[in-house]
């Protein structure tokens, strides 16, 4: 008895203590929590007004044919239009600032998911190594120049930088290296700018893969910079076994289980994958861009085929509608950066000079790499033309990546960076943007225009510069393809999509949708590049 008694007294005690003032709701508190919903429902309805609006005025872009304002320079107009309300009208501008970590947990896979879903495969395989050099062998090429330069200016007094560390200019010319696929897929795929396929194909797979190098290549430079920072893997080849074998274990679920009974259920799974890709790649120290954007690409080869036609369309809707607004989302924030955040050292000089060494280390990466890129595909229709790599130079679009990056800048001269770094991205989205089309028409790089036939007029390659042609060279290359082409053709339709679902299944209505054929390479597509 008395021990149950103990244990009463002692439950009765804990019980006062719980409920003693101290910890108690109290009037403040309650107040504390009213006023805090007030302002969450404040800031949705803002957010909602505010998408709204770019939405109608993207539609009236759109309709009128206003192809000198692209959307992505809409959202950012109309962030900045914000920003500066705000900087005038709030005192508390938490709610308008960008947060890297919003960005890249919350409105970045979406957009990098959708890219890969909506991929025409067979375009983007047959320019792999054409991307892979520019992506790779690019950026680097652009991370050392540009940071290169920033170094030299501030040893020259030109902008004040940290002039006895040169990792301090490598890391900003490693982050704004980074070409970003948001900005490239708002502007370049519009459906009005009707862009020459194998230039969105090499501008925008470019894109997608040079963000992941962009990270590594920072992360290389903060180790240097900072030794007592964080591990993390290194390696490429894990980030693209993980995604396929991810991608893989997707549609085997999918192919071997009733879900397409289902629509609701498979169309929401699939998307918990994808956010479940993303998430694992990051938490195991891999990119996540890359793990979801081949990811994405997997699913759509074989995972497509073994949804039930409603959630085809639905999934497939759904993915492009919420990329479309988070896009939206992103340049909005970018905009009200300029208002929102107080940048205490901003260096006109040094934004002027940024934006110069940016253009100059994309001119040094995209023309001899081209040159190397030629050397290895067919002479004469399939090459990449002078006037492409044009546009291939004038495409180097930097956008919420880089700026994301600037945030996590270590040093005394970070606020310089992040400020630089954001001039940069709105000038080359919004003017540069806005140009594109005038450039797509001028150098016939719009879709219908026979610019891959007429290389040989005005192509660029290694033998014009050396005045040698490299036949054996070509030829092995061909041949090389040409086999490996052909055992993965194989390899897929025998085993793959028996296992994993695709076209060979050949699931009545389901043949006819926007997947088919996506693999199946026609020599017509085949021409358009083999390297």
């Amino acid at each position: 008895m008395e021990t149950n008694n103990e244990k009463i007294t002692i439950n009765i005690n804990e019980t006062i203590i719980f409920a003693s003032p101290t910890n108690s709701p109290t009037i403040e508190n309650i107040d504390a929590a009213e006023e805090t919903h007030q302002f969450d429902a404040d800031a949705a309805l803002l957010l909602c007004i505010t998408l709204i609006c770019c939405t109608m005025l993207a539609y009236y872009v759109k309709k009128n044919k206003f192809y000198f304002l692209p959307e992505s320079g809409v959202a950012i107009l109309v962030g900045i239009f914000i920003g500066g309300v705000a900087r005038l009208a709030v005192t508390d501008l938490t709610l308008f600032s960008f947060s890297p970590e919003l960005f890249f947990f919350v409105l970045l896979p979406p957009i990098i998911f959708e890219a890969g879903y909506s991929l025409d495969n067979a375009r983007f395989f047959e320019n792999i190594g054409a991307i892979t050099l520019y992506a790779f062998g690019g950026t680097i090429i652009s991370a050392f120049v540009v940071g290169i330069l920033t170094h030299w200016s501030g040893q020259m007094g030109l902008i004040q930088i940290d002039k006895d560390n040169p990792m301090e200019a490598l890391l900003f010319g490693a982050l704004i290296s980074a070409v970003d696929p948001v900005a490239t897929l708002s502007i370049m795929g519009s459906p009005e700018l009707q862009c020459d396929n194998l230039l969105y194909s090499l501008v925008f797979g470019e894109s997608v893969l040079n963000d992941a190098v962009a990270i590594v290549l920072f992360k290389t430079f903060h180790k240097f910079y900072d030794p007592d920072g964080p591990e993390w893997n290194r390696s490429v080849i894990p980030k693209a076994l993980f995604s396929f074998a991810l991608g893989l274990l997707v549609s085997y679920i999918y192919k071997h289980t009733a879900l397409s009974d289902f629509p609701k259920l498979e169309g929401g799974l699939l998307f918990l994958f994808c956010y479940a890709c993303y998430a694992t790649a990051e938490a195991i120290q891999l990119s996540g861009i890359m793990a979801l954007f081949f990811n994405g690409i997997v699913l759509s080869h074989y995972n497509s085929y073994n949804l039930s036609n409603t959630a085809q369309v639905s999934t497939e809707q759904f993915f492009a509608t919420l990329a479309s607004i988070t896009e939206t989302i992103v340049f909005l924030y970018m905009g009200m950066e300029v208002f929102t955040r107080s940048f205490k050292n901003y260096d006109f000089v040094f934004a002027i000079l940024g934006l110069l060494f940016c253009l100059i280390a994309r001119a040094l990466n995209i023309f001899p790499i081209s040159c190397i890129a030629n050397c290895c595909r067919q002479k004469g229709v399939n090459r990449i033309p002078l006037k492409m790599q044009c546009v291939l130079w004038f495409a180097g679009l930097r956008g919420a990546i880089a700026f994301a990056l600037s945030m996590n800048l270590p040093g005394p001269n970070s606020d310089t960076y992040a400020a630089v770094t954001l001039f940069i991205c709105i000038f080359t989205t919004v003017v540069c943007g806005s140009l594109t089309e005038k450039i797509l028409t001028h150098f016939g790089m719009r879709e219908g225009v026979n610019v891959i036939g007429s290389a040989a007029d005005y192509s660029l390659g290694i033998e014009d510069i050396m005045t040698v042609d490299l036949p054996l060279a070509r030829q092995m290359s061909e041949s090389i393809h040409d086999r490996y082409k052909e055992f993965w053709k194989n390899l897929d339709e025998n085993y793959m999509q028996q296992l994993f679902g695709g076209a060979a299944q050949s699931r009545g209505s389901n043949s006819t949708n926007r997947h088919s054929g996506q693999y199946e390479l026609s020599e017509q597509n085949c021409d358009d590049g083999d390297f």
